[in-house]
């Protein structure tokens, strides 16, 4: 076991619940790793205590957190400074407390799914064609910004509730638009941004029959690693992406704020973050 010293680099996550996350797994791993004096902790905070509990974390010498459900708006208000790619997701996931006691803000889900897909799909490129995103919740207005802001060229929302999709669609503007049904004949990726599919959820229930041979799927569930939706895509030979990939990329920008080292995804990580969910 590490031993910390008095100058250890402290940071967490701050969630209610946050027991399930897997982050402090994560972030122990590259402690570990590099060799870094510090430590990575969960922090369970209620709704109600969110904004005394960041500043009681930056008073007592945390260097920053990540945040999860349900605080990630929340975060928005006790942030000094909020950066662009919080602003385009409407939500906050990484704060950084700076030495002059202000509070930065950022979103790294966008960039974590964009990293994803370049790592599992060499030489993708976001513009290379139109994409599809099911849902329009939080998850699906980070990829949706980053994609946007990436060239995607025309970008479709389906929705069970199509007036939040039109919703989204009107805040984040640019090439965006909604429908009914997923328009898969010329796309060339494809994004499950909701829970189905989920350990403990229904089936997402698709047809990739019109999808191009060369389009990519992407799921951002990771419980379990390999979702039916991504199993039907392998099955027609199709590039397949899991969630897992965008919950490790987007670690990587926080981490190198707060403990001072640039991270690094590769298999031994994926297989030690991996352990204990369920392959299928």
């Amino acid at each position: 076991m590490p031993i910390l010293s008095g100058h250890a680099r402290l940071a967490g996550i701050l969630g209610w619940p946050v027991a399930h996350s897997r982050s402090p797994r994560l972030h122990g791993f590259w402690l570990e790793r590099h060799g870094v004096d510090g430590a990575y902790v969960p922090l369970p905070v209620r709704p109600e205590r969110f904004a005394q509990a960041v500043r009681s974390l930056a008073d007592l010498g945390f260097r920053g957190a990540n945040v999860t459900i349900p605080h990630k708006e929340a975060a928005f208000a006790v942030c000094d400074e909020v950066a662009p790619s919080a602003r385009r997701a409407g939500a906050v996931n990484t704060l950084v407390f700076r030495e002059d006691g202000t509070i930065e803000g950022s979103n790294t889900d966008g960039y974590g799914f964009l990293e994803s897909i370049r790592e599992e799909v060499p030489g993708w490129r976001a513009d290379r064609g139109p994409a599809v995103l099911l849902g329009a919740g939080g998850s699906a207005r980070a990829v949706a910004a980053a994609l946007l802001d990436a060239g995607c060229p025309r970008l479709t929302l389906v929705n069970r509730t199509r007036a939040r999709a039109e919703a989204l669609a009107r805040e984040l503007g640019g090439p965006i638009g909604v429908a009914e049904r997923a328009p898969l004949g010329d796309a060339a990726l494809l994004v499950n941004t909701t829970s189905l599919g989920m350990q403990g959820q229904p089936p997402l229930e698709l047809d990739l029959a019109p999808l191009p041979a060369g389009a990519v799927v992407a799921d951002l569930v990771y419980v379990p690693l390999e979702t039916p939706l991504l199993a039907a895509a392998r099955a027609r030979g199709l590039a397949a992406v899991g969630g897992l990939g965008m919950l490790l990329h987007q670690a990587r920008p926080g981490f190198a704020r707060w403990f001072g080292v640039e991270p690094q995804v590769d298999a031994a990580l994926r297989d030690f973050v991996a352990a204990g969910i369920p392959p299928r």
